[in-house]
């Protein structure tokens, strides 16, 4: 009888940790599951933070990957779908937030691998320009899907047709994870880096 009832203890323990473990992650009281499905993959959060500018904080992000990561190198091997979702935390203009994701891209490649995206980084302008302000609660995507392409998704809506080069989602993710990141802490916390 004392061994069942230590083995109930026991089970009960273990999926007390394991509910623990697909407790959602919150950042600025944004919540990111621990798992995403994209494009019938189940992915899972590599880290989650927030982007500042000077003291004010404009979003939060959450990078969704097959497998966990550490390095920019380690996510570019990956094969798999991948997911950037990010959350604003205040209204920006958004034709101006899209005017900040390519300066992002542009200050993470050389001007030759830069120059061949022009067409993808006006047409993602345009994207944003169109949805004219997004405000706090607002969500976008950004999703790689293999075979299809990089899907940008604005509050719920995919936009237009897949960008096809690989380059452009890497060169999208090169603003968080580049060599000159928008934001080092967000860098660190959406490889996964305990902050410090």
């Amino acid at each position: 009888m004392k061994f069942l009832k230590r083995c109930a203890v026991v089970a009960g323990a273990w999926m007390l940790a394991a509910s623990a473990t697909a407790e959602p992650v919150t950042v600025a009281d944004v919540k990111y599951a621990e798992s995403a499905a994209v494009s019938g993959s189940t992915l899972q959060l590599n880290g989650a933070g927030v982007r500042y500018k000077a003291v004010f904080k404009v979003y939060t992000a959450g990078l969704y990957l097959e497998k966990k990561a550490q390095s920019p190198q380690e996510i570019a091997a990956l094969k798999g779908p991948k997911r950037v979702s990010i959350t604003m935390l205040r209204e920006i203009d958004s034709a101006e937030l899209g005017k900040l994701f390519s300066r992002g891209m542009e200050d993470n490649m050389d001007k030759a691998a830069f120059s061949k995206l022009i067409p993808g980084v006006l047409r993602m302008s345009q994207i944003f320009s169109e949805h004219k302000k997004l405000r706090a609660g607002d969500q976008f995507m950004i999703d790689w899907v293999p075979g299809t392409g990089t899907v940008i998704t604005v509050k719920g809506e995919p936009q237009g047709e897949p960008f096809k080069e690989p380059e452009f989602f890497n060169a999208l993710l090169g603003i968080w994870l580049g060599n000159a990141p928008a934001d080092w802490k967000l860098k660190d916390a959406l490889l996964g880096k305990p902050a410090g």
